[in-house]
């Protein structure tokens, strides 16, 4: 980064400065054109106002080489957020991977393919990213993981755990097919916070600054972590029926702790973080007691100690998510 020293000028009742010549030919920019300023404390950043976007395109040739894969490259310029995403074959594209594209599409908001021949799939992403946030985005996550962990936890713990498993299994089931959106709003999310790591003006529109961009993406990658944890409670053979009532108590706790903390976290709610907080320790120390009250040894089953380990971990996320608010100190 270039910096430049100049001395303020004084016309009639303005203060003026002059901006660097390289700078203002690097940008385009010509007299009477607009540029955006903004001031924080001691600093004033100069940008040059755009004049529309620059749309953003990759080509990626097929037949890809033997250590990449078609997934990994197309989720990857999604990420990194490409508005349009070309696979070019020399001489054409199997329709096995061709399907295998239109499967993967599926699985990427906004992502959708409007051209498609037998050498070339087009894709291009036809969502406005200013009219998404990451505040929504992460809310519809912490609603759907809550969501999957009210029915996983009622199933496993509660009476309808001792229904045949014929009669569950396919509500199980659906518990993980919701983590499938998850996973999709959690590409999403990593595309909006990405993008606005690279382009301030969109990170304004969100109302964030660099350090809220980067707890952003931290929040996200928690949250999809207790979605998975939730699936794998929900597959689970769950603690056995004699010792069900032990963690009941405990895991009726936790979804007050992600309900809060998701809230505290998108809201800058630092009172409702600690409220979060204070209720993942009371679930903490009762589930402890829970276990205290089995001892240990080769006589505790194998699902009573799943279903802790499962507990623990979607409430160490959540909680992780609250700790991220942060304190409002007095000046």
């Amino acid at each position: 980064m270039d910096r430049f020293v100049r001395r303020l000028q004084r016309i009639g009742s303005s203060t003026l400065v002059s901006l660097p010549k390289a700078w203002v030919d690097s940008n385009g920019l010509e007299k009477n054109d607009e540029v955006e300023l903004e001031a924080e404390g001691g600093w004033v950043t100069v940008a040059a106002r755009p004049r529309g976007r620059p749309h953003r395109e990759v080509v990626i040739p097929y037949p890809l080489p033997p250590e990449e894969n078609i997934a990994a490259d197309l989720t990857g310029a999604y990420l990194l957020g490409y508005d349009s995403i070309r696979i070019r074959g020399s001489p054409a594209i199997p329709s096995a991977e061709r399907e295998k594209v239109r499967s993967l599409m599926r699985r990427l908001v906004g992502m959708e393919i409007v051209e498609e021949d037998s050498a070339e799939i087009s894709a291009q992403f036809l969502l406005d990213a200013s009219a998404i946030s990451p505040q929504k985005t992460l809310r519809r996550m912490g609603h759907i993981v809550l969501g999957m962990y009210s029915d996983a936890s009622a199933w496993l713990l509660g009476p309808g755990a001792a229904a045949p498993a014929r009669r569950r299994r396919p509500d199980l089931l659906a518990v993980a097919g919701r983590d499938e959106e998850v996973n999709r709003q959690y590409f999403l999310l990593v595309r909006l916070t990405r993008s606005a790591t690279i382009d301030r003006r969109l990170a304004g529109a969100f109302g964030l600054e660099g350090i809220d961009v980067l707890d952003y993406r931290v929040a996200a990658n928690l949250l999809e972590g207790a979605g998975d944890a939730v699936v794998e409670l929900a597959g689970s053979a769950g603690a056995p029926r004699a010792h069900r009532k032990k963690v009941h108590a405990a895991a009726s706790r936790l979804g007050s702790v992600g309900a809060k903390a998701v809230e505290a976290f998108v809201s800058r709610d630092r009172k409702l973080a600690i409220e979060a907080i204070a209720q993942h320790r009371a679930f903490e120390e009762a589930l402890r007691s829970a276990k205290a009250s089995l001892g240990g040894g080769p006589d505790v089953p194998i699902g009573y100690l799943d279903t802790v380990y499962l507990l623990e971990r979607t409430g160490r996320a959540w909680a992780d998510i609250a700790d991220l608010v942060q304190p409002v100190y007095s000046r």
